[in-house]
């Protein structure tokens, strides 16, 4: 399954935890991230991310654009609520989610649900989509 992992400034140290402690499920996935993400998450654990442009410098719209293209099957995007710099690339990637079925976290509870069902194989129905 291919996840994509995004977070605000003030989540991504939430994030690299997150990542740090389900990189046994993790690594057994093709993870993307926006750049800054992707390299944090690198630098803490041991995890290969395919990162893109840096969320407000395009990576925002690429992660979008895998949605669309159904390149994406899990979606964990924390979101800092304190954070007043949302762009409307921020909400296009969540209403693709929706518009394309893609299972979206974004808080920490939801994100570990959905890892944990990425592992048990409850997500494995994105694989009709391919």
């Amino acid at each position: 399954m291919n996840v994509g992992l995004v977070a605000h400034d003030g989540k991504k140290n939430l994030m690299q935890n997150l990542c740090i402690a389900y990189q046994d499920i993790l690594k057994k996935h093709k993870l993307y991230a926006t750049s800054t993400t992707g390299q944090m998450i690198e630098d803490v654990a041991n995890l290969k991310i395919h990162k893109l442009l840096a969320g407000h410098f395009g990576g925002m719209q690429q992660m979008g654009s895998k949605i669309s293209n159904n390149e994406i099957d899990l979606l964990i995007f924390l979101q800092d609520p304190a954070n007043k710099k949302r762009t409307p690339d921020f909400y296009n990637v969540l209403n693709l989610c929706d518009q394309y079925n893609i299972p979206c976290a974004t808080n920490l509870p939801t994100a570990e649900v959905l890892i944990l069902a990425l592992d048990r194989g409850d997500l494995d129905w994105r694989n009709m989509y391919k």
